[in-house]
């Protein structure tokens, strides 16, 4: 595969093929690609790392998208996103997030631990009692993020299995192409993501709780320009699906990693102080995120490469973590390397909120599902979701036992 094809592939309607083919193909080639006057793909760790940091390098906000698509508001899913901090820009990107980042310091999501355990625990049990043939995505990989960010932003108990269904319609905009089927899921649920806190709001006005609801609520009600109608409502929405899809992908890409390298999943097995470093290299060989988006504001430079206003970046962050100019053999799954950052929540001003409290979650739960089943096994091989942004797996199914 050379540079061209590998363009092609990666900007093509998503499927379920692994990327790394693609990925080395674009290294070989450097770390920027043209692929026409106004596009370019990045795929070096310095170059991604860049960018993300360059105040000229901004997203595509609500008046981007009015300049250049006026119809853009009739498409619910697009502007529940461009109304959320995902694609605002300074200072209203500022002002957003300063709301919601209290909940995710690294304070607060440290006290979490112990909360988290007791939920991996209870998850245990339960595929404990099922038996072999379980589906670790559905009862591992999903119930426990859902029910972290669902605890924090205040979502009672019994919504919370709603949830998956809608955010798997809503992030289908995420990806470079959607179809039209694929947009009419997104904007209903969208719709009904809206109405749903819409409704979950007014009933914590009228009864507070130490939750993000009621605490952005609140910034909404003493100050209309703090955080807008509009904002209050897709913040949340944002938050929500964020907090558990991508962490859903971390976990099930880091069972899969780990059965698949049986000598790691070992080590892991009997000191569970291996688990940050161990987690860093999942994120690494297997970002839940794999690409973003970026337009160039004013004239820059990207690898030395002249970038003009309104050339539009696609940021690579899977690429980059494969970069071979800084990791040594890329694509060896290895959690002893040195010096291991991966791009896959991002950088600079966007970095992703919930970082602290995915990575959390995945060093908690790995290591406890490896020591509760030490037989763990794949019943068969795992298919992809067909996402080429956001990687996971449809299912997960083991065996506990041999």
């Amino acid at each position: 595969m050379d540079a061209a094809e590998a363009a092609g592939m990666l900007l093509a309607p998503p499927t379920d093929r692994e990327p790394d083919d693609a990925y080395a193909a674009l290294h070989r080639h450097g770390p920027i690609l043209p692929v026409s006057e106004s596009l370019y793909l990045v795929s070096g760790y310095e170059a991604v790392d860049r960018a993300l940091r360059d105040p000229v390098v901004e997203t595509f906000d609500a008046a981007r998208l009015q300049a250049a698509w006026p119809g853009w508001r009739e498409y619910r899913a697009v502007a529940l996103f461009a109304d959320s901090m995902l694609r605002a820009n300074p200072p209203h990107h500022t002002r957003q997030r300063r709301l919601a980042a209290g909940v995710f310091t690294a304070r607060r999501v440290s006290a979490l631990r112990e909360t988290v355990a007791g939920q991996v625990d209870e998850l245990l049990d339960w595929l404990e009692s099922y038996g072999d043939g379980v589906d670790l995505v559905g009862n591992l990989a999903y119930p426990l993020p859902i029910w972290v960010i669902t605890a924090l932003l205040g979502v009672p108990v019994e919504d919370r299995g709603r949830f998956r269904r809608l955010a798997e319609a809503l992030t289908g905009v995420l990806e470079l192409h959607w179809t039209e089927e694929d947009r009419v899921k997104a904007d209903a649920a969208a719709d009904e993501l809206i109405d749903y806190f819409g409704h979950l709001v007014e009933r914590r006005r009228a009864e507070p709780a130490d939750d993000l609801v009621t605490a952005l609520a609140a910034a909404h009600d003493a100050d209309g320009t703090r955080l807008t109608a509009d904002e209050l409502l897709a913040n949340l929405a944002l938050l929500l699906v964020a907090g558990f899809e991508t962490t859903t992908n971390l976990i099930s890409n880091g069972v899969v990693l780990l059965l698949d390298h049986p000598a790691y999943a070992a080590r892991l097995r009997q000191d569970q102080e291996l688990a940050a470093a161990y987690v860093e290299e999942v994120l690494r060989i297997a970002a839940p995120v794999q690409m973003t988006s970026r337009t160039v504001a004013r004239p820059t430079e990207v690898a030395g490469l002249a970038v003009a206003p309104g050339a539009e970046l696609i940021l690579l962050l899977g690429a980059a973590n494969r970069d071979p100019a800084r990791f040594a053999e890329p694509d060896v799954f290895d959690p002893r390397r040195p010096r291991n950052s991966p791009l896959s929540f991002g950088a600079g001003a966007h970095y992703c909120l919930g970082a602290p409290l995915a990575r959390l979650e995945a060093q908690v739960a790995l290591p406890a599902l490896l020591r509760r089943f030490p037989d763990l096994a794949l019943a068969e091989r795992p298919v992809r979701r067909p996402r080429m942004n956001l990687r996971g797996w449809r299912e997960l199914r083991v065996t506990l036992t041999r």
